[in-house]
């Protein structure tokens, strides 16, 4: 893949994440903002502190620009990231197309980015955590994040070695096993946290936990659906240009005999 291709699926990469982030955003204000709010106000019933200054940045902002400008330049950025993935990947893990590859890349991405560090550290609203831990919670979850892509790309490694003696399925099928076990050794032996109160409510949290997940779910499938359009169209002529191409040719061919 010359460096033009790599350039275009770059930029398509990034307007696709624009496009996956503008939609995660909707989702995220629709879904996500009125648990937040609503965490806040039993934070704010809770606390007997009410000297405290006033906030550097308002409610509204953060629920609006705010939002929007972490989201949009996320999308942006994993939408570039991406795309650099598919440079690389188009081609050498099986015979799949642009857009099977762009759906295959989105997937993955959900599944080893989000949710499995999810699964071990999941999202918590506000009023939620010792703020002591915060800093210990945050480097351990990026640390399974680091984790579950590094073992996921030595799963695909590990499966592309096997096939040829194990067959495709069968490889498949074993990389991926040992992918689980590695994560289910790590779930056991990395620390965990619970910290929810008694008196905040089961509902609220499920309902939160489930927002970020909607967000970062909307997020990879749009992702993955506009990347693989926008690849195809670029990497796949058309059938109309095939013919135009062949009409051109055996008109060439024609007036050269």
């Amino acid at each position: 893949m010359n460096s033009i291709s790599v350039r275009a699926l770059l930029v398509r990469g990034m307007l696709a994440g624009l496009a996956a982030g503008a939609l995660a955003l909707v989702v995220a204000y629709f879904l996500g903002e009125s648990r937040v709010d609503a965490a806040i106000a039993l934070e704010e019933a809770h606390s007997h502190d009410h000297g405290g200054g006033g906030e550097l940045v308002s409610r509204t902002m953060q629920s609006t620009a705010g939002l929007a400008t972490g989201v949009l330049v996320f999308g942006v950025a994993i939408g570039g990231i991406a795309a650099l993935v598919f440079c690389y990947a188009l081609g050498r893990i099986g015979r799949f197309g642009p857009r099977a590859t762009a759906a295959l890349i989105a997937g993955t991405a959900l599944l080893t980015v989000y949710i499995v560090p999810f699964l071990k550290y999941p999202a918590n609203p506000p009023a939620v955590g010792n703020p002591d831990t915060i800093g210990r919670r945050t480097a351990l979850f990026f640390l399974m994040v680091a984790l579950s892509v590094l073992l996921a790309v030595a799963a695909v490694i590990c499966g592309k070695r096997l096939a040829p003696r194990l067959g495709n399925w069968n490889a498949t099928i074993t990389a991926s096993a040992a992918y689980v076990v590695v994560i289910g050794v790590a779930y056991a032996f990395l620390p965990s946290f619970n910290e929810v109160g008694k008196d905040f409510p089961a509902g609220l949290l499920w309902e939160f936990r489930l927002a970020t997940l909607a967000v970062q779910a909307t997020l990879w499938i749009t992702f993955g659906l506009v990347f693989g359009w926008l690849t195809e169209r670029l990497l796949v002529p058309s059938t109309d240009s095939v013919r135009t191409g062949n009409g051109a040719a055996n008109r060439a061919a024609t007036a050269a005999g």
